[in-house]
């Protein structure tokens, strides 16, 4: 095989188009093959070895295997760049190249949420000075690494400190009823929270990496889309597993992976589960986005699925709407019997009432508003009339024609047009007649000149804490102000946060019992912990990501201390209550902490030592083959140099397993033993 490598790469330097800087040019080479490319069929048919490596003669046919040129030419061992080298020179594996979606891994990506696989990079990803580095581990190779963790750093985060001990408090079902704040890894805390929480979570709701490459968050968010799509999976199917079987999932995502993302939800949570695609509006069309190609991109989507459709409580949603001009009607004797109602114009109500003389037609009526309010005077009237409306909306009516009606209500809405200007109470004679109004509390109705009277009470929810006109929410949310929420919360996260309205709705839709728990996994700046603080639902958020004043622990001490900002006002928020500050115990993940750290190669090789005495070591690693290429090691860039020690580290070991609590060599403390004994133990 190395002939054949070594032989391929003299007989493909003889063409100049595979050059570039005196280097052969794969993807050039696999180019050309792709194009059937006359003049490199010639130069590999020119070696009787390449020939008969590359051809199979059929019927005196000479036939091109294009297929296993490409894949020749892409495998890492034909020009292995100086990493590559070096791993084999030590005695690393290196593994095939495939696609993961073909592979059976697990993917982890250390240290933040999300990386490229070696074989993903671009030669502009390879200039980047930020370290790409991702570790697939096979399932023969996790038999530890989902096990819970060892919990520590743990505090109780109080309006006038932090507090500790901490006991764990406890419903009758052993679960603990706190609010948790978890610093680490998400993929291994879900598998952590497994042993408490499987079927106990009722809303999940999840802001991943987009996969762009634009994200202003503190990682990279460049994924080759084979690992994204891996890196998903992996989450969803723990997420899947802590959710209660009357729980939803409400993940967002823009348009870049939001169809693939599709695809596997259906496969981890089933196509029957799915409830809807929704449309966010997220921004506005204005400012340097215009110079964008295209359509402006102002719309996000979140993925709203049910663990199981049949067991979710669906509740209606609603959207905040201006005044309808169709509820025109005013009734002036609402206390009489409802045959004595007389009715009038809601215009004539409001112009008597705002000194506007009424004219013989509605036509004089208008030219005096004009006179006497201006310009302006059509959206001064709509303003008057919708505020009138809301502070009479018992009163107000509009006359509409009943959907789908039964026999009996036909018959009925035919004797109200004979009927002139006289109200008909008509009583439903059996529940079939539900949807007649589209209320199924609707016990009778009242018909007017052919129609049905419909209040405008019952378009009014509370919104924000007060009366508001609303519609029933569709699949499109336009109606949410993303602009002024940068300091929601006491905190920035430029682009990367939501407004606390949004997860109030999604809360809203969901829950509805005190025992309701909330979880976010990708937590961020903390929005989703935060409203379900002020809403009283206990939450979970796991977060890997230090965002320094901009954290989500800040947030929760501002919302602790009363925070007015997002929802605040609207729900009343005075501020109290308390959550629970917990980290997964440490092991490589040290060491890899200070290996990302490193400025020099001088400090890596500094650390060498401690990593071979402290760190557990993959078991692929040779210790005497890498002490014996350290000049071939310090031939590589800082970005290897890490990259490579970083992938010696052992990942089943990078936290420490609660099962190995009591081994000395971890040495954990007695606090530390105490708390996870607490939440772990029956």
């Amino acid at each position: 095989m190395q002939n054949s490598l070594e032989q391929l790469k003299t007989l493909l330097s003889k063409d100049e188009r595979l050059l570039g800087d005196g280097q052969l040019l794969k993807n050039k080479a696999v180019e050309l093959a792709i194009k059937l490319d006359p003049e490199l069929i010639a130069l590999l048919l020119s070696d009787k070895q390449i020939k008969a490596l590359f051809f199979t003669e059929v019927e005196k046919t000479t036939i091109f295997d294009k297929d296993k040129f490409i894949s020749f030419v892409s495998n890492k061992e034909f020009l292995p760049d100086s990493y590559t080298a070096y791993k084999n020179r030590v005695g690393l594996n290196i593994d095939g190249d495939e696609f993961l979606i073909d592979s059976k891994g697990v993917v982890l990506s250390w240290p933040y949420k999300d990386a490229v696989l070696e074989g993903g990079q671009t030669q502009e990803d390879m200039k980047r000075e930020e370290i790409f580095w991702n570790q697939t581990l096979a399932p023969d190779e996790i038999s530890r690494l989902l096990e819970p963790k060892v919990l520590t750093n743990a505090k109780r985060i109080i309006k006038e400190g932090e507090t500790r001990p901490i006991k764990f408090q406890l419903d009758d079902t052993a679960t603990p009823r706190e609010n948790l704040l978890i610093k680490s890894n998400n993929l291994l805390a879900l598998h952590s929270l497994a042993m408490r929480f499987t079927g106990k979570i009722k809303l999940i709701y999840i802001d991943p990496p987009y996969n762009i490459g634009g994200d202003s968050f503190g990682y990279n968010d460049k994924f080759n889309h084979s690992s994204w799509l891996t890196f998903m999976k992996n989450r969803l199917e723990a997420a899947r597993n802590l959710l209660s079987e009357d729980g939803a999932i409400f993940v967002q995502i823009d348009h870049h992976e939001v169809a693939y993302l599709g695809v596997l939800m259906d496969e981890i949570f089933g196509r029957e589960n799915k409830i809807q695609q929704i449309s966010v509006k997220t921004a506005s069309p204005a400012g340097f986005k215009t110079v964008n190609p295209g359509p402006i991109d102002v719309t996000e989507y979140i993925l709203f699925y049910t663990k199981s459709r049949k067991n979710f409580n669906f509740k209606r949603g609603y959207t905040p709407v201006d005044y309808d001009e169709n509820y025109n009607l005013y009734i002036e004797n609402i206390e009489d019997e409802p045959s004595l109602w007389r009715l009038r114009p809601l215009r004539d109500v409001v112009y008597e009432l705002n000194g506007i003389t009424l004219g013989e037609t509605a036509q004089q009526s208008n030219r005096n508003a004009q006179s006497k309010l201006g310009k302006f005077w059509k959206e001064l009237r709509y303003h008057m009339m919708g505020e009138f409306a809301l502070e009479n909306a018992n009163r107000v009516v509009s006359v509409r024609d009943p959907h789908k009606p039964s026999v009996s209500l036909r018959q009925a809405l035919a004797q109200s047009a004979e009927a002139k200007d006289k109200v008909l109470v008509y009583r439903k004679p059996s529940s079939r007649d539900a949807d007649d109004f589209g209320e199924e509390s609707i016990a009778e109705a009242y018909l007017y000149n052919g129609g049905a009277l419909s209040f405008y009470s019952n378009k009014l929810q509370n919104i924000n804490g007060k009366p508001t006109p609303t519609i029933l929410l569709t699949d499109f949310w336009s109606d949410l102000e993303w602009s002024g929420i940068a300091r929601e919360g006491g905190v920035r996260l430029k682009n990367g946060k939501k407004p606390e309205a949004l997860l109030k709705r999604i809360i809203e839709l969901t829950c509805d019992r005190e025992t309701d728990i909330v979880l976010d996994f990708f937590l961020g700046s903390g929005t989703t912990a935060a409203v379900a603080h002020k809403l009283g639902y206990q939450y979970i958020g796991i977060e890997q990501l230090d965002y320094g004043e901009n954290d989500s622990v800040t947030r929760l001490k501002n919302v602790i201390h009363g925070d007015q900002s997002g929802i605040s006002k609207s729900v009343n928020w005075k501020g109290g209550g308390d959550f629970i500050y917990l980290e997964l115990a440490k092991w490589n993940e040290l060491l890899a902490e200070k290996i990302r750290g490193a400025s020099t190669a001088t400090e890596l090789q500094e650390m060498w030592k401690e990593i071979k005495e402290k760190g557990r070591l993959s078991h692929k690693v040779d210790l005497a083959s890498i002490d014996k290429s350290a000049k071939a090691f310090s031939e590589l860039s800082l970005a290897n140099q890490k990259r490579f020690f970083l992938e010696i580290l052992d990942q089943n070991h990078l936290y420490i397993n609660y099962s190995d609590i009591e081994d000395e060599e971890y040495g954990v403390s007695d606090y530390d033993k105490e708390i996870s004994k607490d939440f772990y133990s029956d």
